[in-house]
């Protein structure tokens, strides 16, 4: 592993410093500036690794937008109100949920849209898709403008450098990232340390097995705080759609993803895609313990459904193409169904306290 290449970037590092924690490996395969892989590709789309829900159907977007407009009314219409999406891909949801704003002529006066990007070739994609429409690319939440916000994050959360923990003889211990025999990257159990308990929810600390693995989010929990805290700020709210837990559990949830194919987390760093399962109890706690409110999470599919997305396909379909209709309905099946993309998928709101239930969060259903 030598040369110009990111595994030999990070197998210098090693050598350097020693094993590095899953999440100091996931830092530097998906985020180094040079040579991680959102800095040198562009991953989302049929020729990419993966596709997410706005390539898939322009409903998904449209009622994002819905949504946003619906949530500008609960909090008392201010203008300017920052619409900001975290990780906008392609900039296709952000063009999406702007269509369906011009229904709402005042709504879309408003808005003053915040794209969080840090990969230049997808900062690129966005400026080529959004043409026109007016937004200010920032690297971090932390740089967005006091005040009024709405937050959107699409497959966002996944992608944040998770720890791994390890249930030892006696204590936890951390999951590294290693060279192995011929400079291949392997995984290897760090010492145990008792300390490592404070970091494993009690319910999983003494009585899981050896061998168990706990995966924390740090950054994940520290973006979720940060918004409950500006919530209590100013009014505000977020929408996180993504895959993940609905309760905080114990397993490995790591995977790669190249080419729409799973791949192997430590072959080839920087060629494919890293992510994690979502815990999203963690996310809410984190927001209830700063002073904001959290909703769900709830199955997109129902989510989906809740905000109106048979009307809309619905509507769609009258002038559309017989080739147009089965393009609207096939995309729309995907989404929705529970045995694709609909349960895998969940939907969390945060909001300033003392908002009533988000919109497809307010239905009497048993959740």
């Amino acid at each position: 592993m030598t040369g110009r290449s990111l595994a030999g970037k990070i197998a210098d590092r090693i050598r350097a410093e020693g094993p590095l924690s899953v999440a100091a490996y996931m830092a530097m395969t998906l985020y180094d500036p040079e040579l991680g892989y959102y800095a040198t590709r562009r991953p989302i789309g049929a020729d990419g690794d993966f596709v997410t829900a706005p390539e898939i159907s322009q409903i998904f977007g449209e009622l994002v937008g819905i949504w946003c407009a619906l949530m500008w009314e609960r909090i008392g219409r201010p203008d300017p109100v920052i619409l900001a999406e975290l990780g906008p891909g392609n900039g296709v949801l952000a063009g999406d949920l702007l269509r369906a704003a011009r229904a709402l002529p005042e709504f879309r006066r408003a808005l003053r849209l915040h794209l969080i990007e840090l990969s230049p070739v997808l900062r690129a994609a966005q400026r080529r898709y959004l043409g026109t429409d007016n937004a200010v690319w920032l690297t971090r939440i932390e740089d967005l403008p006091e005040g009024p916000l709405l937050i959107v994050a699409n497959e966002f959360l996944d992608a944040l450098p998770i720890r791994q923990l390890v249930r030892g003889s006696q204590h936890w211990t951390e999951r590294m990232v290693t060279l192995a025999a011929e400079d291949r990257f392997g995984f290897v159990d760090g010492p145990e340390n008792p300390l490592l308990a404070a970091l494993v929810p009690a319910a999983l600390r003494d009585t899981s097995p050896p061998g168990t693995i706990f995966e924390i989010c740090p950054s994940g929990l520290a973006l979720a705080a940060a918004l409950g805290s500006r919530f209590t700020r100013w009014p505000g709210a977020a929408l996180l759609i993504d895959y993940g837990r609905t309760e905080t559990a114990a397993g490995a949830s790591l995977r790669a993803v190249s080419s729409h194919r799973r791949a192997d987390p430590l072959a080839s760093p920087g060629t494919a895609d890293l992510s994690a399962e979502v815990d999203f109890a963690a996310i809410a706690e984190a927001v209830r313990a700063v002073g904001a409110d959290a909703y769900g999470p709830i199955a997109q599919c129902r989510f989906l459904h809740h905000l109106g997305a048979g009307a809309r396909l619905a509507a769609l379909s009258v002038r559309a193409s017989p080739e147009e209709r089965e393009r609207l309905e096939s995309g729309l099946y995907r989404l929705l169904d529970p045995q694709q993309m609909g349960t895998l998928f969940k939907v969390m709101a945060l909001t300033s306290r003392g908002l009533a239930e988000p919109p497809g969060f307010d239905d009497p259903e048993p959740r």
